[in-house]
């Protein structure tokens, strides 16, 4: 996807070193983030470089936990600092891409240095926050650094108001005024045709269109897949549908919980679907329920609406920001709410094409070049130009 603001390359061309994430960590949506800005920047003819702690010693252990994750503590903060210290020579600027590396801040700091948060939802839980993101004693350490980074920081950028107001609830920097840079669509999603979503859903026979909700996300406790498929059987008693769970694959807990509920039958795993599936599962769905308990943005939000489906999720602040009017809400633990908007949306189809009409305007706040954009203008105020 090339992104450009402009027919002409920028006046004034800025060399700009993205820092990414460790590739053990598979951080998909930090990933794709990444190299979303990397696209951005280069076709606005800027010069980018994105630099990720390389994976040396991890490689003796492919594990993310356990003695894997000490190794990879190796990598990212024994080598690649003084890889960093050899990059920002040639950097007018640096941009951490993910708060998770907030720390590389002190070692790039003779340039100037914008982190973009994401969330702060593992400090608030290392600070005894309900979170669903508690920390064991050396997590806590490590959010602390994470924290002393984001201090040391020339600018903090967050992806929402909310991300914006815990950074500056906890981090305390009188110098630090974070600034609201709202996400951009990581991949064209959009409307596609019917013909189209056929065909590329054509291999998850049990698919059916208009016939099935869908969930996208993890299987992270705030991601709340639980109430996903309490509502789920709320809804089953009255109309006949499936629930497409897209994402990393159900857990054996939730496996369980579905057959308790007699749903285990309705239930239909898409495990890390591409972006072209996802897309048509978007465009398939009846609508996108997601009713997280914690988030720092949503993006599977903005995603269903560029795609034209409705969105029922919870009232967590991002959440707010993100979709505004144009999705209906609900308190996190108003199940019965969940549900009833549901099947309001099958049973009403005016109800289903006012939702999708306003999410198509909605979506329109999340073009990746305003993202871009005012990256842009932020990088040219840290840098003088």
């Amino acid at each position: 996807m090339h992104l450009s603001l402009a027919s002409e390359p920028a006046l004034h061309s800025m060399k700009v070193l993205l820092v990414g994430n460790y590739e053990k960590d598979r951080q998909e949506s930090m990933n794709r983030f990444a190299l979303l800005m990397q696209r951005g920047l280069s076709g606005e003819g800027h010069e980018v470089r994105i630099r990720r702690p390389p994976v040396l010693v991890g490689k003796l252990n492919s594990s993310r936990q356990g003695f894997g994750k000490w190794l990879g503590y190796v990598d990212k903060f024994a080598v690649f600092p003084a890889i960093l210290a050899e990059d920002k020579r040639w950097a007018d600027i640096v941009h951490i891409c993910d708060h998770s590396y907030a720390m590389y801040s002190f070692h790039v700091s003779t340039r100037p240095v914008v982190v973009t948060c994401h969330d702060m939802l593992a400090v608030r839980g290392a600070l005894g926050e309900d979170t669903d993101c508690p920390a064991s004693r050396t997590g806590r350490i490590l959010q602390r650094w994470i924290v002393a980074g984001l201090r040391r920081a020339t600018k903090v950028a967050c992806v929402s108001t909310a991300t914006s107001e815990d950074v500056e609830r906890i981090v305390h920097s009188n110098s630090l005024s974070p600034q609201v840079i709202l996400n951009g669509l990581n991949y064209p999603y959009s409307v596609l045709s019917e013909q189209t979503v056929q065909l590329r859903l054509s291999q998850l026979a049990r698919i059916k269109h208009r016939r099935f909700l869908l969930h996208v996300g993890s299987n992270q406790r705030r991601k709340n897949l639980e109430g996903v498929l309490r509502v789920f059987a709320d809804v089953t008693r009255s109309v006949g549908v499936d629930l497409v769970l897209a994402g990393q694959g159900v857990s054996p807990e939730l496996k369980d919980l579905a057959k308790k509920l007699g749903i285990a039958d309705k239930v239909i795993e898409v495990v890390k679907p591409t972006n072209e599936i996802l897309e048509a599962l978007y465009n398939s769905a009846l609508a996108l329920f997601y009713p997280s308990r914690f988030e720092g943005f949503g993006w599977p939000l903005v995603e269903a609406q560029a795609c034209g489906c409705p969105v029922v999720c919870s009232r967590c602040p991002p959440f707010k920001e993100v979709v505004a009017d144009a999705a209906l809400m609900r308190e996190v633990d108003d199940e019965e709410g969940f549900a009833a908007d549901i099947l309001r949306i099958m049973r009403e189809p005016q109800e289903w094409k006012t939702l999708r009409c306003k999410g198509l305007q909605n979506v329109q706040r999340f073009r990746p070049e305003t993202m871009i954009s005012a990256y842009i203008s932020l990088y040219e105020k840290l840098v003088g130009h």
